[in-house]
């Protein structure tokens, strides 16, 4: 009986050494001195060799890789017309990875590690962003009432976020994967104002003036048309026909570089205009078409006291 719980005493004390040897065991993935993930030494082997298990591995490894993911940011120009370098981003470098990660795995006690990443360039230099300011193969222009100031602050967000776009050739560009879903939390406002029996968007309201004024300028600078859409009745801003309508998860508006020169849209709107250049190098060759331009009268605007989304057009 003695011997008996000396040695059940014995099995409790060893199993608290293991217990804290568990919680004290762990590997810890840092990112610039910030923790992103903690796994003990056991999560990913099989239950009875210590063997990797990489199917659990390159699962984790999948979502690590997903969180600690920097983007690059292109090259673009600010307000006053310079140029803004791209900044490199940052992807985890697996190969390097799963070498300290075995480093780890078969030695004792914890271990912290700081990811190890490759830089990711961004596709738009400054250089290739000058470069493509030499020729201007499309323009167009609408107009707007600037004292409707949300419907005025759409226009502006949206035209901003198009603005230093730059297509390679073969490469199509999508209205709304570029600018986005248009929500409040990005800054866009409810545009409480129905254009000629148009009913406004709510929140975002003003998005397809900005579309519909893409849609011209490349149209004139000859760039091939994929998907454009047009609101079930006439909107002032444009002429008959000339329209974009978009919406989020529904109409987009898309073309297509067919040239063999990249070009870059440059887009503004202030002052109750919205204007939208198309620039390329000065080498390209390229096939202009004849676009109506529109009247520089301001559009007519009805305001609605109780306004209500209509499946995010405008």
């Amino acid at each position: 009986m003695k011997w008996t719980s000396m040695a059940y005493l014995l099995l409790i004390l060893l199993q608290n050494q293991d217990g804290e040897k568990a919680i004290n065991d762990n590997l810890t993935i840092t990112q610039e001195g910030k923790t992103v993930s903690t796994i003990s030494r056991n999560a990913h082997t099989f239950p009875v060799f210590p063997l990797l298990d990489m199917d659990k591995y390159n699962k984790w490894v999948n979502e690590l890789d997903r969180k600690t993911f920097r983007e690059p940011a292109n090259a673009r120009f600010d307000d006053n017309g310079l140029i803004v370098s791209g900044q490199n981003g940052s992807r985890l470098k697996r190969r390097e990875f799963l070498k300290r990660y075995y480093e780890y795995l078969y030695s004792s006690g914890p271990a912290s590690v700081e990811v190890p990443t490759y830089p990711v360039y961004p596709k738009v230099d400054a250089e290739l962003l000058a470069s493509l300011r030499s020729k201007q193969i499309g323009y167009y222009v609408t107009y707007f009432n600037s004292n409707n100031r949300d419907r005025s602050h759409n226009i502006a967000l949206a035209a901003k976020a198009i603005d230093s776009a730059v297509i390679f050739p073969g490469e199509t560009f999508s209205f709304n994967q570029v600018v986005g879903i248009r929500t409040t939390g990005k800054g866009y406002r409810r545009a409480g104002v129905i254009v000629r029996g148009e009913l406004s968007e709510g929140v975002g309201g003003g998005i397809c003036q900005v579309s519909s004024t893409l849609f011209n300028a490349v149209d004139r600078a000859g760039l091939n048309i994929v998907k454009r859409y047009s609101h079930s009745r006439h909107v002032p801003y444009v002429p008959p026909g000339r329209d974009a309508t978009v919406s989020w998860g529904g109409p987009d508006f898309v073309f297509r570089n067919a040239y063999n020169q990249p070009v870059m849209i440059r887009a503004f709107a202030g002052e109750g205009s919205m204007a939208v250049s198309v620039f390329s190098s000065d080498v390209i060759e390229f096939s202009p078409r004849r676009v109506p331009s529109t009247s520089n009268r301001l559009p007519e605007e009805i305001n609605d006291p109780s306004p209500k989304p209509a499946n995010g057009k405008k």
